[in-house]
């Protein structure tokens, strides 16, 4: 089952962002502020960004990020799927795919799904082509500006 995140959902969301930024299938770590941050987002009715949690026989699993915003590219809105995490044990059940289609079920002026994996990541790299996604040839660049008070 694929729901909205909620409030009660604090510790058991930060955690599986731990398990998940620890995991091979992201580059680099992030600090735990940025979590809790997230958090506070999804929970407070952003029209920009939203969190889902994923639930197995009454677990809660995983979780969903995305992110809308105006693509001149694509001539529309743009949905990123930031993250999709599921916790070990839990995969190929169905989940991922489960997600995906409550996603795409949520907006109907989305013209472009977007998202980014690891290179090492071939499970993910394999759902995510059977559902129809291709390779973009970009470098993704980033800048960080260090905004946490210290």
């Amino acid at each position: 089952m694929i729901r909205d995140i909620e409030e009660k959902d604090r510790e058991i969301f930060i955690a599986m962002c731990e398990e998940f930024y620890s995991s091979p299938a992201v580059s680099h770590s992030v600090p735990k502020s940025h979590f809790e941050r997230t958090f506070e987002v999804v929970t407070h009715n952003s029209p920009y960004y939203k969190g889902y949690m994923l639930e197995y026989e009454g677990r809660t699993v995983g979780y969903g990020l995305v992110q809308l915003s105006y693509s001149n590219e694509a001539g529309g809105m743009q949905m990123f799927l930031e993250e999709l995490y599921i916790r070990e044990g839990y995969r190929n059940k169905g989940l991922g795919k489960e997600f995906f289609e409550r996603v795409y079920a949520s907006r109907d002026d989305v013209v472009r799904y977007r998202l980014e994996v690891t290179a090492v990541n071939e499970r993910a790299i394999s759902l995510y082509k059977r559902l129809g996604y291709e390779n973009l040839d970009y470098v993704q660049m980033i800048k960080d500006v260090d905004k946490d008070p210290q």
